[in-house]
């Protein structure tokens, strides 16, 4: 099934839960807005592309469930709801892009009734639309890869963070599917592993060759000789940097330092077009994400924590961005990725 989707049946949002990989697979329910927010801050659901269709499918969810019974009234009542589902992942822009996507379609409506199919409609599209887009993406990321080549990726960005395919993952599907040999080498992603559970699980469900590294060991694989390129997602692109994934920052470090083309794949929808990288907020995540793994004590319950959940890439570290409109190659505009096709 796809990562995150709308039950007809029942008017829920179904989902797989990410938490539980790769002991268990599991698809839950979102009901009520509570248990989407919860599921979005915990990571049940996560990945910029599925965080925008989560977005959506949460305004969707908000209007099947108000008892409004007046246009201005339920409007207002899902820009409130939007606001809460956008606090749950501050840095992430699709989920952002993905509830004002839908409330702006909203202003079509001319009912309550109308308000509620439009806003589902708009985010079933966003939904479609993110699996069609990261093919596209794919596709001309795939012409970067070589037969035979070996990609280091960070995090996951391959289907479990979109709602199918993948953006990063995405380019190495696109270049299977073309029929070129590619090997991956996934960072386990510390603090929550999310390479080690999902990306190594991912590719191993797919059976793309994967190997699965400490994130201290991804200079010592560069120097080896062992890396062809390095490929990540991002949550959010601003002019001059790419967020992503506590540690990216570093692997592009190493990445220049051994010449090694350093890509960063992911939709349009992920650029920031309004602010720059000291004006984004970085999440910062629990504390006992780093004081336990698996339920277990790792560390002293009273140590002080440091968690962000994103670091911030200097564009002048990244080789190209890969998106659905193309390739493009620092310094760019952002207006030059939007209009592209």
């Amino acid at each position: 099934m796809r990562t995150i989707d709308w039950n007809n049946e029942n008017s829920t949002i179904v989902m797989i839960d990410q938490t539980l990989l790769p002991v268990e697979y599991k698809v839950i329910e979102c009901d009520n807005i509570a248990s989407l927010t919860e599921a979005i801050s915990s990571l049940r659901v996560r990945g910029a592309p599925a965080l925008g269709a989560a977005g959506g499918f949460g305004i969707a969810l908000a209007a099947t469930l108000s008892s409004a019974s007046y246009m201005e009234k339920l409007l207002d009542e899902l820009r409130r709801i939007g606001n809460v589902i956008k606090a749950t992942r501050p840095t992430a822009v699709n989920l952002a892009w993905g509830v004002d996507r839908v409330l702006d379609a909203a202003r079509d409506a001319y009912d309550t009734d109308s308000i509620q199919s439009i806003v589902l409609a708009e985010a079933k599209a966003i939904a479609n639309e993110d699996v069609e887009l990261n093919k596209r993406l794919g596709a001309h990321g795939a012409a970067l890869l070589e037969d035979g080549d070996t990609v280091m990726t960070h995090c996951n960005a391959g289907r479990m963070a979109c709602v199918d395919w993948g953006t990063a993952l995405g380019v190495v599907r696109s270049a299977i599917e073309a029929g070129k040999e590619i090997k991956v080498i996934a960072c386990e992603t510390r603090p929550l592993n999310q390479g080690g559970r999902i990306t190594a699980w991912e590719l191993m469900e797919d059976s793309i060759p994967v190997t699965l590294i400490t994130d201290s060991m991804s200079a010592h694989v560069m120097q080896q000789g062992m890396v062809d390129s390095v490929i990540v997602g991002a949550d959010c692109i601003t002019q001059d940097a790419v967020f992503n994934k506590i540690g990216t920052y570093t692997h592009s470090i190493v990445a220049k330092e051994h010449e090694i083309p350093f890509y960063v794949a992911a939709p349009v929808s992920t650029f920031d077009f309004e602010r720059m990288e000291d004006q984004v907020e970085i999440e910062q995540r629990d504390a006992d994400e780093l004081r336990y793994i698996a339920n277990c004590q790792i560390a002293p319950l009273d140590v002080p924590v440091y968690n962000p959940a994103f670091d911030a890439t200097p564009m002048e570290n990244v080789t190209a961005v890969i998106t659905e409109n193309g390739i493009f190659r620092p310094p760019f505009l952002l207006d030059e990725v939007r209009i592209a096709q």
